[in-house]
């Protein structure tokens, strides 16, 4: 069963962050941007400081001033809508520029970023006849009926290991993809980066629960996971047990209460029983 609680998106933002690190000191991050009103959001823009630098990596090669990414989690459509709609955000977000003109059209650049090729929305570009390149492994050029220059980016066909972070934001991760992604964590050093971590390491976590169990099971491995992902490892457990109280708790009220028993004597039980407090037993009648 699948894990629908998933927080993609802030894992989304620190693997770009860590995908662009060589050049981080060159841009400026501005996560969820918000235009004008709250429902207009843009997932991630991305500034250059300095607009002649050029990116190493090569997500960032089509980037110019400022660039709006969108990004699609694997459950998420990408279709001919998502694409007009982040054409509208690039074309909002130039329009409030703090003077007429202030953000030239020709200096926006859009990327939309999802886990597999959207086969629906690259067949439009066909019928409609938009001009698609594809200058590297998971990147796609559109030319044609654009505004803005435009990318597609495909992580699960980016270059291994050139894409690590955006690579572990699926799914459906095998377990050497998850120990190459726990050594390319145990290589990082700086803080910044450590923490940036977390959060794409949540994510690939919680969306490939049957790789954990199984690499818990081989104690080696294991002891190689604490290594890495101890406090992950110890949220997992802390929660398992809670959901486990709370289901005996459930259970000893339903017992109590086909004997009989009151609330305030079942309320008594549980705080003794569970050791929790009246008011927290309270809750469960």
């Amino acid at each position: 069963m699948k894990n629908t609680n998933i927080q993609w998106h802030p894992g989304f933002m620190a693997a770009m962050n860590l995908e662009l690190k060589q050049n981080r000191a060159d841009l400026i991050f501005e996560k969820e941007y918000n235009l004008n009103t709250k429902p207009l959001e843009i997932d991630l823009l991305v500034i250059k400081k300095n607009t002649d630098i050029r990116i190493d990596n090569e997500i960032g090669h089509i980037f110019r001033g400022h660039n709006i990414l969108e990004y699609k989690s694997p459950e998420d459509h990408m279709d001919i809508d998502t694409f007009y709609k982040v054409g509208a955000y690039a074309s909002l977000y130039k329009s409030y520029g703090n003077t007429v003109d202030s953000i030239k059209a020709e200096d926006i650049t859009i990327s939309l970023v999802r886990e597999s090729k959207p086969d629906g929305l690259f067949r439009y570009f066909e019928k409609h006849h938009y001009i698609v390149s594809n200058p590297y492994n998971g990147i796609y050029y559109i030319d044609g009926n654009v505004l803005f220059p435009t990318q597609i980016v495909v992580t699960k066909e980016l270059d291994k290991s050139a894409h690590i972070w955006l690579r572990a934001l699926s799914d459906k991760l095998e377990k050497h993809n998850m120990m190459e992604l726990l050594e390319n964590i145990n290589r990082l050093s700086g803080k910044a980066d450590k923490e940036l971590v977390d959060s794409v390491l949540e994510v690939s976590v919680n969306a490939n629960n049957q790789i954990i169990e199984e690499l818990i099971g081989d104690y080696n491995m294991y002891q190689s996971l604490m290594k890495f992902m101890e406090p992950q490892l110890l949220i997992r457990e802390k929660e398992a047990m809670k959901k486990g109280l709370i289901k005996g708790i459930h259970v000893t009220v339903d017992i109590l209460r086909d004997m009989g028993r009151q609330d305030d004597e079942i309320k008594t039980i549980l705080t003794e029983k569970y050791e929790i407090s009246a008011e927290e037993a309270a809750e469960y009648l």
